[in-house]
């Protein structure tokens, strides 16, 4: 698996400073192989499966194209197959030209506003994602001029042309000049892929990531479909339930890994971190201390973790989809060695991440089985069945008469026998090393997004819709109710908001008609408003990113828990 640091790849100063920002720490295979040839103005055929870190691979050369020639209009076109991933790239596109001036990217896609994506074209971008469709209707419209680009990114070619975009492909690539830079990327190399490189890429260098045909047994592997926001939650619950002490939990980033670090540390974990940013005489620290069997958790990038061989590791959590997906043999191959058994957890955000994880399954030859975040209920239990079983041990193998006598002197006191041992197990089933119980508010959440995540998928993993259409007097108040979902965020009337703020954030990131929009309920430190069931998971990661009169807000599904 051939891969290097970025700072050998001849990347310029501002988008290494978005990469470390980021927190990546090495280029993955088709990164490695493919960003020096876009660099040198190299046509490239990509050949690699989903999950393995395509969009930097073409967007760092993309962004370096602009930052040489300082032209204007729009510079670098990528096609996608899907709003998901158009969104998808978008979103890493933007945060690899954090450093660099001037530079804005636009996302145009079917089910958004076209006026919205109008507006936002004339503001002078350079970068534009989009799926054929829209970018055609923009074409046609005059909206969007295809004269001054100098690069074009298929992306996922064999979807598209499955998807049946190859007339529209062809349509668009007329439309850009001759002289430009193209790269291709696709899981497969079929015939008709093969007719669209001859006929519209010029001397193409093929990169292909080969990968050994890989099993993973003696492993008992889970997926769970949670969003971002309920990871920590979900990972706490797991580690009560399943006790893989110690436990290894796998980041992409540098970030991540230190906030998840300081997160675990405050629900009572004893949980250290390992990534390219530490001293070695730190990483060395942490790895005596996981050794040794001092650290419930280890966690850890994908680069660091390299060479360490700890046996008895009792699970491995998958906090982020790896980026590439031998990664994810490496991570879940440190659990279930000397013929023990193991478990994995995977966490999967989106439709996105969900293909990534069935391209895993492939991959693999193996069955990642859909898990159930435990329940309150589940946590309580499991806690009592560990005291009870400390309990029964103690019992049977210690010498307890000193803690008889104490026991004697509290009941001459007049507290009854039963009630020290009530209080002694509420200081043992609400600690336990854990500094917080679970909420059974969460439980709400985490069955509310399992039920979406079982909506019926097509053979491509893209969600069905029933054929909604008709008049609104077809579908009840109630009907519209209960496909509706009550979101909150931390600022209220004490901030002075009002529901033209919500209306205008939500609609301005996500692209939601402002009349989809529910009641909007403003209390004094928190807000509450509606939105349409699919939309709600977009919503909730939208206005994450963003900020509100000023301020950065944390929304989430209302538990009224405020």
């Amino acid at each position: 698996m051939q891969t290097q640091p970025f700072s050998e790849l001849g990347i310029s100063e501002p988008i290494m400073q978005a990469i470390d920002d980021i927190g990546y720490e090495e280029a993955t295979p088709i990164q490695t192989q493919t960003i020096p040839l876009l660099l040198s103005g190299q046509d490239v055929i990509g050949q690699s499966q989903t999950g393995t870190g395509k969009t930097a691979a073409f967007a760092i050369p993309a962004i370096e194209h602009i930052l040489q020639r300082r032209e204007k209009g729009v510079q670098v076109l990528v096609v996608c197959p899907t709003r998901e991933l158009a969104i998808q790239a978008c979103d890493e596109i933007r945060k690899l030209t954090a450093h660099t001036e001037r530079i804005r990217t636009a996302a145009i896609y079917g089910g958004q506003d076209i006026e919205r994506q109008i507006r936002l074209l004339k503001t002078g971008t350079q970068i534009v994602v989009g799926t054929p469709g829209r970018i055609m209707d923009h074409m046609r419209r005059h909206t969007l001029s295809l004269s001054s680009v100098g690069v074009v990114v298929l992306d996922e070619a064999d979807e598209m042309l499955s998807m049946g975009f190859r007339e529209d492909i062809e349509t668009i690539l007329a439309d850009v000049p001759e002289e430009r830079q193209t790269a291709l990327f696709s899981a497969t190399m079929s015939p008709e892929i093969m007719e669209i490189t001859h006929q519209y890429l010029r001397d193409p260098a093929v990169v292909k990531v080969i990968r050994k045909e890989l099993t993973v047994e003696e492993i008992d592997q889970y997926y769970y479909q949670i969003p971002h926001s309920h990871k920590i939650e979900a990972v706490s619950r797991l580690m009560d339930v399943y006790h893989p002490e110690p436990a290894m939990i796998f980041c992409n980033t540098k970030k991540q890994v230190d906030e998840l670090v300081s997160a675990m540390q405050m629900r009572g974990y004893v949980a250290e971190g390992l990534h390219g940013d530490m001293k070695q005489q730190a990483r060395d620290h942490v790895m005596s201390t996981f050794r040794s069997g001092h650290v419930d958790v280890l966690i850890a990038t994908d680069v660091a973790a390299r060479g360490i061989d700890v046996s008895g590791i009792g699970g491995v959590f998958n906090y982020d989809i790896p980026q590439d997906m031998e990664y994810y043999v490496h991570r879940i191959g440190r659990t279930g060695r000397a013929g023990q058994s193991g478990i994995a957890f995977t966490f999967v955000t989106g439709p996105r991440e969900m293909n990534e994880l069935r391209s895993i399954m492939r991959y693999t030859h193996s069955e990642i089985k859909k898990g159930t975040i435990p329940t309150s209920a589940d946590v309580m239990e499991s806690r009592r069945k560990r005291f009870a079983d400390k309990v029964r041990g103690a019992v049977e193998q210690q010498d307890l008469g000193q803690y008889i006598a104490m026991i004697e002197e509290l009941a001459a006191d007049g507290i009854a026998v039963t009630d020290i041992a009530a209080a002694l197990l509420s200081f043992e089933m609400t600690a336990d090393g854990r500094t917080a119980m679970p909420s059974a508010a969460d439980d709400d959440a985490f069955s509310h997004h399992e039920r979406r995540s079982e909506r019926r998928t097509d053979h491509g993993g893209r969600e069905r819709r029933d054929d909604r259409r008709g008049s609104r007097g077809e579908r009840s108040r109630r009907d519209r109710d209960r496909n509706m979902v009550k979101l909150s965020i931390g600022i209220g009337k004490n901030a002075g908001i009002e529901p033209r703020h919500i209306v205008g954030a939500v609609a301005g990131e996500t692209g939601l008609p402002g009349r989809s929009i529910g009641r909007i309920e403003i209390a004094d430190r928190y807000t509450t408003f509606d939105v349409p069931d699919e939309s709600a998971e977009a919503v909730i990661e939208a206005l994450n990113r963003t900020k509100i009169m000023g301020r950065r807000v944390t929304a989430r599904i209302f538990t009224e828990q405020y």
